[in-house]
């Protein structure tokens, strides 16, 4: 069920045409709220609005943000467009995208004439916050490659959501975005992973491939219920498709959960029985041997070892990269300085995809 609250817009905090970050006034209290212009329309201030509340007052990881369901003082602006594919299916917001392996859509050739991705190596990680020091680690050393982010539907299915993709793409870091499935908003659409592969193939010109979830991840303790098993199948369909999979392995020493502590037990199901093909798996270069130990022998238990290639690499290129540039990073609330292994080791998958391209 859906908590329904109704607010007044009292300040445009931020504004473009495909999000906006609204301070609204609800049950006498001001609050913060994200609108999709997409979905319900450009909201001003004075407007009456009905705020979807639930996530925050189930303390859930929306960073104290409500949803704008619809907008009480104005009509949406109904805009035509190309394209036939629905995303948010047989919802009340499902909307229609030009997705690339439509007909009408320009790039429809160019899909359908693929053939194979020609070893162009795809970095698979399981959270959002590993874009950006995958990215960075791409760069680092060779910083004329051309990466492009593959968004999937795992969690925030808007990409316009994410701060730090407007700032990876205004910095040049990222050259494009695909969004997947049910995700919307990124530069091209697809309609799963396979064509989103493609498209940032073929389209987009990738010479490195970056997939993750959008902001937000599903769990609950249990083996099998995680949207980040995903890793394991877009591994699988990487390699089907003639790419180079480079997995990102969730490491921490500073979560507090014990299922989570060095390789996270979802690394640990997604590499050692969901992904059915071969991968190379990152792993950082540690000054403490006893997590080193840890990690190794975690991996060992998984047969990770027997069923993948696994390489060591010094990440700190690509956050010392990240720290030139002005951008900051964090997971779960922590920074590189707090948990270092979990952005160590997205920035290593970077830098050995680099030495993967051709």
């Amino acid at each position: 069920m859906i908590n329904w609250k109704k607010g007044k817009v009292i300040r445009i905090i931020d504004s473009s045409e495909q999000i906006q970050e609204l301070e609204v006034e609800c049950e006498g209290a001001n609050c913060l709220a994200w609108n999709y212009p997409l979905l319900s329309g450009e909201a001003f201030v004075g407007d009456l609005v009905y705020l979807n509340t639930t996530a925050v007052q189930l303390k859930l990881g929306t960073g104290g943000y409500h949803f704008v369901i619809a907008n009480l003082s104005r009509t949406p602006e109904n805009k035509t467009g190309p394209g036939h594919i629905m995303k948010l299916r047989y919802t009340p917001y499902q909307l229609k995208v030009l997705s690339v392996e439509e007909q009408e859509s320009p790039y429809h050739n160019d899909i359908k004439e693929f053939r194979s991705l020609e070893g162009t190596p795809v970095v698979v990680g399981t959270l959002h916050s590993m874009l950006a020091p995958a990215a960075a680690g791409c760069l680092a050393g060779k910083k004329q490659l051309r990466v492009v982010y593959v968004m999937t539907d795992g969690a925030a299915l808007p990409l316009p959501l994410s701060r730090m993709v407007r700032t990876l793409k205004k910095e040049g870091i990222i050259a494009g975005t695909v969004t997947t499935g049910h995700a919307f908003g990124g530069d091209l659409e697809s309609v799963n992973i396979y064509s989103g592969l493609i498209a940032a193939y073929q389209v987009l010109k990738a010479d490195v491939i970056i997939v993750t979830m959008g902001p937000g991840i599903v769990g609950t303790g249990t083996k099998w219920g995680t949207t980040a098993l995903e890793q394991g199948e877009i591994i699988n369909a990487a390699s089907i498709l003639g790419g180079q999979p480079v997995a990102i392995p969730r490491i921490s020493f500073a979560d507090p959960r014990p299922r989570h502590q060095g390789v996270s037990h979802h690394t640990l199901t997604a590499l050692g029985q969901v992904a059915l093909r071969e991968a190379v798996i990152a792993l950082p270069e540690l000054d403490n041997s006893q997590q080193s130990d840890l990690i190794k022998k975690q991996l060992e238990e998984a047969r990770i070892f027997a069923r993948h290639r696994v390489v060591f690499r010094d990440g700190s290129p690509a956050l010392a990269y990240l720290a030139e540039m002005g951008i900051r990073v964090s997971s779960m609330g922590r920074d590189q300085s707090t948990d270092p292994a979990f952005f160590l080791a997205a920035g290593a998958a970077g830098s050995i995809a680099a030495d993967l391209c051709k």
